[in-house]
């Protein structure tokens, strides 16, 4: 994996160690030279995440709506801020740009921006890895629920197996090196997107 695309929140969370852990993931990408594509954001763990990188001297490219970077939002030290026209615009080239993704805590944004590559991936239009760094048991009740979803009847187990969580930042990566694609029979193309 050369490039990896982090999404996680615009806010630091309630504990301390959610930021702490997204640095040490932008200080590991840095280190193995992965570059980051992110949100383009200076704020919270996704400020966290990238300025760590480039702490670090790794590279990032920043993915960021027009009428946030009016909110003085947008991260100026980046390697590259690319600047598009919407939310939808910003999570496709963010896709386009990386070869693996990682969600980090964060809130309704990030579980939609996880879910649609997930959907993607599910429906064959990628066969990229997705990472869930569980920070502090962050995302436990979400690991529940989807182990709800494959146990009710929704979610078939392979389907299930495409989403790869760990607590540990070395571990996850290595499990993400390392992932095949369930085998899907794609029920559309990207074109019909």
């Amino acid at each position: 994996m050369k490039r990896i695309t982090v999404f996680c929140g615009s806010s630091d969370g309630s504990e301390y160690i959610y930021k702490a852990q997204a640095a040490l993931l932008g200080k590991t990408l840095a280190t193995r030279e992965i570059e980051l594509v992110y949100g383009g954001a200076k704020i919270g763990l996704m400020g966290a995440v990238a300025d760590a990188v480039l702490q670090y001297g790794g590279k990032v490219t920043g993915v960021l709506p027009y009428f946030l970077s009016g909110k003085e939002v947008a991260h100026e030290g980046l390697t590259e801020l690319i600047l598009v026209d919407t939310m939808h615009e910003r999570k496709a080239l963010m896709h386009d740009l990386c070869d693996g993704i990682i969600a980090l805590p964060g809130g309704y944004g990030t579980m939609e921006e996880l879910f649609e590559m997930l959907t993607w991936g599910q429906l064959g239009l990628h066969n990229k890895p997705i990472g869930l760094l569980n920070i502090n048991g962050y995302y436990d009740g979400l690991i529940e629920l989807i182990q709800g979803m494959a146990d009710k009847g929704f979610l078939k187990k392979a389907d299930q197996k495409m989403l790869l969580t760990n607590d540990n930042i070395d571990k996850l990566l290595a499990n993400m090196s390392g992932y095949i694609a369930p085998p899907t029979n794609k029920w559309i193309t990207e074109e019909e997107m």
